[in-house]
């Protein structure tokens, strides 16, 4: 069996007083989809935050590519290949959405503030970034400025965002959150189109896409977790059901 990608062994964050994440451990493999799901308030956002290098965590480790990279910043991180969405979009709107993607492609790079002169001219950028947008299915939308994009369409642009740093795996914060029937199942779609290539973790509260989507899945309470493992065997542990998913009927 594969090397897991990514890591977490028993990290702990505390605000004070308040414990928002309680030696949580979890690993995700190669090419898998694996959820973190949980109440509003469990923790899940302040997770995520440490393992992109946004947080630093009070307790535990964070391994990843076979690395300790607990000491990361998030921009080392990303340049190792740890990428990752946002809960809420954080596209440039003035910027087309090539030129979003090219921005991924140049942080990359060494010399990320030649990006706003050499973006619109420089073929070194646009090719991977033309590329990223065709995996996304945003190829006829290159030269929109990202405002006038759909909000859907905003949430495929981050995944070309992130895909343009050719990431070993991607933190995914609530891609569908927002977004209409049509929209989320274009993304349900396209997650699924990612699914082998990358390791991703998904945090999500769209149970319907979770349980479509996921290889394994993780429930977080209170800042613990309370079970993990395959969807089916996830959604029907008795402890998960009182604590999370009976407030989905």
């Amino acid at each position: 069996m594969a090397e897991p990608v990514l890591v977490l062994e028993a990290l702990s964050k505390s605000f004070g007083a308040l414990k928002v994440t309680d030696g949580v451990s979890l690993a995700v493999a190669p090419g898998e989809l694996h959820a973190l799901i949980g109440p509003n308030g469990a923790g899940k956002t302040t997770l995520v935050h440490q393992i992109s290098g946004m947080l630093t965590p009070d307790d535990g480790t964070i391994r990843f590519r076979g690395e300790d990279v607990t000491p990361f910043n998030a921009e080392k991180r990303a340049r190792h290949g740890l990428a990752r969405t946002f809960q809420i979009t954080s596209t440039i709107a003035s910027l087309s959405a090539l030129e979003n993607v090219a921005l991924g492609v140049q942080a990359k790079a060494s010399h990320p503030l030649s990006f706003f002169r050499n973006a619109a001219i420089d073929e070194r950028l646009n090719r991977p970034a033309r590329a990223a947008l065709d995996a996304v299915g945003l190829s006829e939308r290159a030269h929109v400025p990202a405002g006038s994009l759909s909000h859907g369409e905003k949430r495929a642009l981050e995944i070309a965002m992130a895909l343009a740093l050719e990431p070993a795996a991607i933190l995914l914060d609530e891609p569908l959150a927002g977004v209409g029937k049509e929209e989320g199942e274009r993304m349900i779609a396209l997650l699924k189109s990612l699914k082998g290539r990358y390791a991703m973790l998904l945090v999500e509260h769209d149970m319907e896409a979770v349980f479509a989507l996921a290889d394994t899945v993780t429930v977080l309470v209170y800042g613990r977790v309370i079970a993990s493992g395959d969807p089916v065997t996830v959604r029907a542990d008795p402890a998960v059901r009182e604590a999370y998913l009976g407030e989905e009927g």
